[in-house]
């Protein structure tokens, strides 16, 4: 099974080098451009993340008090 995590990935001078020299090649910039030019908008993607709120946020014993 191959090791996750910083290990995984190699050494960090490598992967440092590799990232400065793709960033001094544009190779970045090609991405974004070749990515965001002329959406389709075929496809839509909808987030459906749900957050639990803590209890006292929705009224439990404890929570804010409705004050007349």
């Amino acid at each position: 099974m191959p090791e996750r995590g910083p290990l995984g990935f190699g050494n960090w001078n490598t992967i440092y080098r590799r990232f400065r020299d793709w960033a001094r090649a544009g190779i970045f910039e090609r991405i974004f451009n070749a990515v965001s030019d002329d959406p389709d908008m075929e496809m839509a993607m909808v987030d459906a993340t749900t957050v639990k709120v803590h209890r006292s946020a929705q009224g439990a014993k404890g929570g804010p008090s409705i004050r007349l």
